[in-house]
């Protein structure tokens, strides 16, 4: 039997010597010091007719900060090493094609085993900011590689509550997307230690609507494994694993539907068992800085722009339901960076009803005066942020802003 490679030591990537170097690193690529004066004076700028207002919460959360500064380190401290990363550092293409530029190689989020096979003990592997599926972990483990484990801390927090929910044989349902990363990460220490737990994911209060009826009537069982294929536990049995349920979720879901999705589950229970039985349990798992920026745009739109722009990856969770947000107050435009805004008459922007890249005409008025809403997702960097700032001006024939950029 072929020896199994030895577990590598623990090396710290957060020294002072690191860190000072990742700061000026990270701050060159991704700092703008125009975002910040513009915070720093209350959140609005205005040149000629043309207003900008920004979100008082956008961009770069703390976790995601984290993740972006452990992979830069990464790279300080193991020059001569391959690094790998598990899919995506977080969901922005500009920062992944940074990961890329800094010599760091791309693993499928859900390796092969051929992929696997190819790791040796001397690579790095980098966790990201979602987490990695425990079957993966222990995997890359076993090939004897360095881990770099960047997952976010509110992340940890839910696999914590599901990990109990499983300990005490209650099933998880979560509320998020199936397919998500950081969703089948959960899921996957859902199943507790043993593998004996379960789960179910659910995406809105419409599916949550058919687990409800099922909760307070049965029904078909196979029936309801079609509905929700690839969104259950193996062996997941709605009669017996609907007694008991916790809710979790993924982190960057909208909180209203969040909140929606507990009341009618507990509602459901309370009228299938009685109140206080136990067989329910909720705990508040959405990301603080998701809240937070979903609240600051709420608070953005209170002040009536006559046009919103969203900026973030197309496949950024928490950027989409900003986008969903907004479009329910004025018109939106969900943009991947200042790039997608060719001209005052055109733009390239992701049309989510579709989910397709699409383009549009008309979209900025050339005359008049004109406020423009700008917020973006906690994955995109402040430097994209000043470039469309940058553009908006360019294409309404406004002077640039007098003060120091990046």
């Amino acid at each position: 039997m072929e020896p199994k490679p030895p577990f590598p030591t623990r090396v710290n990537l957060r020294t002072p010597e690191i860190l000072a170097h990742v700061q000026a690193r990270v701050e060159s690529h991704f700092r703008s010091a125009l975002v910040e004066t513009i915070r720093a004076r209350g959140g609005v700028f205005q040149s000629g007719q043309t207003t900008i207002r920004l979100a008082k919460q956008f961009g770069f959360c703390y976790g995601v900060e984290r993740a972006i500064d452990l992979a830069y380190a990464a790279a300080k401290v193991f020059p001569d090493r391959r690094i790998f990363l598990l899919g995506e550092i977080i969901h922005n293409p500009d920062v992944n094609a940074q990961m890329t530029a800094l010599g760091i190689r791309h693993l499928p989020a859900r390796p092969t085993s051929e992929d696997l096979a190819a790791l040796v003990p001397d690579d790095v592997v980098i966790v990201p900011a979602f987490g990695a599926e425990t079957a993966t972990i222990e995997a890359v483990k076993a090939r004897g590689c360095q881990i770099v484990d960047t997952t976010c801390g509110d992340v940890m927090s839910v696999w914590k509550r599901v990990r109990q929910n499983a300990a005490e044989q209650v099933t998880s349902i979560i509320h998020g997307k199936a397919e998500h990363e950081e969703t089948r990460a959960t899921a996957s220490r859902a199943l507790g230690p043993d593998g004996r737990g379960h789960y179910l994911v659910i995406l809105d209060p419409e599916q949550a609507g058919c687990v409800c009826d099922f909760i307070e009537h049965g029904g078909d069982a196979a029936g309801f494994l079609r509905e929700f294929a690839g969104a259950t536990s193996a062996g997941f049995d709605p009669d017996s694993h609907l007694r008991r349920v916790g809710v979790a979720n993924q982190t960057t879901m909208l909180l209203s539907e969040t909140q929606a999705i507990q009341n009618l589950l507990r509602s459901a229970i309370a009228r299938r068992d009685g109140v206080d039985t136990g067989n329910f349990r909720y705990f508040d798992t959405i990301c603080g800085a998701t809240q937070e920026r979903q609240d600051a745009l709420f608070q953005l739109l209170a002040e009536s722009p006559d046009l919103l722009i969203v900026i973030g990856g197309y496949n950024s969770s928490n950027t989409t339901h900003l986008v969903e947000i907004g479009t329910q107050h004025q018109p939106t435009w969900f943009i991947r960076n200042a790039d997608c805004l060719r001209s005052a008459n055109e733009i390239l922007h992701y049309d989510l009803k579709n989910k397709t890249e699409t383009v549009s005409a008309s979209w900025l008025p050339l005359e008049g005066r004109v406020t423009v809403g700008i917020t973006a997702g906690a994955s995109c960097p402040n430097n994209l942020i000043e470039d469309t700032i940058r553009r908006v001006l360019d294409l309404r024939s406004e002077p640039p802003p007098p003060f120091t950029t990046r």
